[in-house]
């Protein structure tokens, strides 16, 4: 037997023993990781793998392991000095802070190599919403080159190789919509520490339609991702909240791309949840980046700082420049955003207010309406939570490139409403 179906036997005997609830060591685990990111296992055969991830989960030294694996198998960026990052677990359509967060936190003078994902429980990952506007697919010179000019990036990891076999697990996961909590663990940190992250805040919403469901598991998730960055040198700081609904308006990616135009504009229009959010994070990462920042001047606070640069301007000039060095447009704004061409208003059949918003039936109807592939297509929400709504007063208008879909998505909504709406 040669050294590679040597690999694959260890590899494959090492799924079963994982799907009988046993331990795994450093070899086995490193085994699965170089297999499937060499595309070597079947998609069956990863799919085992994943699954079994969902009946014990890992122990600490696992998910060690697990991630220096991930790590081990791909390429890494390099950059000196403090490198920050945001992380969202996510759940939640149409909450976009990253690409608020990222200007911010580059133009306080701090590199933040935002390396995404695309969907995998919502209509839109960071790397969809970004792709609307501008490329995300670089090689690791690419993006170590517009981070050095920029100070930040907002890429889809594709061409980096960048912890690869996570892409290709993601892949068997996308279609059943789920992730286990462990996995989500491994999958954020590898790609952190692949990427030289020496900072990072984490985002950890919960709620009755969130990825975490429960405060209790947010704690226990929070002391993983927290003891598994200490065994990296990565310091993590997490703020656990609950989510209800989506923080900004927008679903799908050239929505949610507008959200965060008019948020960084400072736009009448902005969604100021996602606003209040973004500058909260902002500030808890800049926080500790200025605690470990040679020659600060004073003591800075750090959601002050995110205020104050977000209200400057000095977050859109930021946020252009890095644009620009994803080959998009470097005067982009909300206005010039084109958005799908057939549209249609929903309006309410009955007076009274909004006392539920539910997440998974709006994931639902914005991949019927083409989202993320169609970049255009989405929904935007006209009402949130505790609002007041009339009898035939729009509560969400469906944007689609396709009129089919629109009336597809009208006949979901139908089975599938989005709004609880007491009368």
């Amino acid at each position: 037997m040669n050294n590679e179906d040597g690999e694959k036997t260890l590899a494959i005997k090492a799924i079963q023993k994982k799907l009988l609830g046993k331990k795994l060591s450093y070899r086995e685990i490193y085994a699965i990781m170089d297999e499937i990111a060499k595309e070597k296992l079947t998609d069956i055969l990863t799919t085992y793998f994943v699954a079994s991830s969902f009946r014990e989960g890992y122990s600490p030294n696992e998910l060690y392991h697990f991630t220096k694996a991930m790590v081990e198998t791909g390429n890494k960026l390099s950059f000196k000095g403090i490198v920050a990052d945001k992380h969202s677990v996510g759940g939640i359509a149409g909450t976009r802070t990253t690409m608020i967060i990222v200007p911010i936190v580059a133009a306080a003078g701090f590199k933040i190599p935002k390396i995404s994902s695309r969907a995998i429980t919502t209509p839109a990952g960071t790397a969809d919403v970004m792709e609307a506007i501008a490329s995300v697919e670089f090689t690791v010179p690419e993006i170590e080159k517009i981070v050095d000019k920029t100070g930040g990036c907002i890429a889809w990891n594709g061409r980096l190789g960048i912890a690869p076999a996570d892409d290709i697990i993601i892949k068997v996961e996308e279609p059943l919509s789920f992730e286990s909590f462990d996995k989500i663990i491994i999958s954020v940190m590898a790609k952190k520490v692949a990427a030289g992250t020496t900072h990072l805040a984490l985002d950890l919403p919960y709620g009755k339609t969130a990825k975490i469901r429960h405060f209790s598991d947010a704690e226990k998730v929070a002391k993983k991702f927290v003891d598994l960055a200490k065994r990296f040198k990565i310091k993590a700081v997490v703020d656990i909240n609950e989510m209800l609904e989506p923080a900004g308006r927008g679903i799908g990616p050239i929505l949610e791309a507008r959200d965060v135009l008019y948020v960084l504009e400072q736009h009448k229009d902005r969604p100021l949840r996602l606003e209040a959010k973004a500058v909260r994070l902002a500030g808890m990462l800049l926080d500790i980046c200025f605690k470990d920042k040679k020659n600060v001047s004073g003591k800075k606070n750090g959601e002050d700082e995110a205020r104050k640069i977000l209200e400057s301007g000095e977050a859109l000039k930021k946020f252009r420049q890095i644009v620009a060095g994803q080959k998009g447009d470097p005067k982009i704004t909300s206005a010039n955003l084109k958005l799908a061409p057939y549209k249609k208003e929903v309006k309410s059949t009955v007076s009274g207010k909004i006392k539920d918003i539910n997440n998974y039936n709006l994931n639902t109807v914005a991949k019927v309406l083409g989202s993320p592939t169609d970049k255009q297509a989405g929904l935007y929400l006209c009402k949130k939570l505790d609002h007041s709504v009339e009898k035939n007063e729009p509560m969400l208008i469906l944007y689609s490139t396709d009129k089919y879909r629109i009336k597809e998505a009208e006949v979901t909504l139908k089975n599938l409403p989005i709004f609880t709406v007491e009368k």
